[in-house]
């Protein structure tokens, strides 16, 4: 600042603290969700059931209300040129991970933003385990975190993280299992 220039305050209010919802869940509340009992079989068969998981092999293991786990193995199929499993294969297991977690609530949400960070690469052979939990809901919008490790090599049994997505989707509210004579995602 120049000494002819006056000091002014600064009109901009203090900085508060990002609200709780921007949080990234902690040790205690993931433990939480993976703890839940699963949704409803009815629902689980609706979200688990994709032709894009069943063409690349996803299975499901667990969706319980802010929570999802499936896994798939990489095949020779899913490498690109230098001989890595494709980030186009892992993002695929992101989204159905995703699309499951988000709306593992019971009601319609649709993706607006999927932020992911390649860490490292996957092998042929590798089973790619990919685990989606929910930071923050609201009744309109609600935001994930959704990691994929290599599972089951032996220069690393506790696995490796390959990739970890930040997404975000709108809640439309429609219900995926609507009380008899109302609207829902397939009526």
């Amino acid at each position: 600042m120049s000494a002819m220039t006056p000091h002014l305050p600064d009109p901009s209010p203090p900085a508060t603290p990002a609200p709780s919802m921007t949080r990234l869940p902690d040790i205690e509340s993931v433990g939480a969700l993976r703890e839940q009992p699963e949704v409803d079989p009815k629902l689980f068969g609706l979200l688990a059931t994709d032709p894009v998981s069943d063409l690349l092999g996803i299975h499901f293991e667990s969706i319980k209300p802010g929570y999802a786990r499936a896994s798939m193995l990489v095949t020779h199929e899913m490498l690109n040129a230098p001989g890595t499993a494709h980030g186009g294969a892992m993002m695929a297991l992101i989204d159905v991970v995703h699309a499951a977690v988000s709306n593992s609530h019971g009601v319609l949400a649709v993706a607006q933003d999927v932020h992911t960070e390649f860490l490292a690469a996957g092998a042929e052979g590798d089973e790619l385990v990919c685990e989606g939990f929910e930071i923050s809901r609201t009744t309109r919008t609600a935001v994930y975190r959704i990691d994929v490790h290599a599972i089951g090599r032996s220069d690393q049994p506790g696995g490796r993280l390959l990739a970890t997505a930040l997404a975000r989707v709108f809640r439309i509210g429609t219900p995926w299992l609507p009380a008899p004579g109302e609207k829902g995602v397939l009526t």
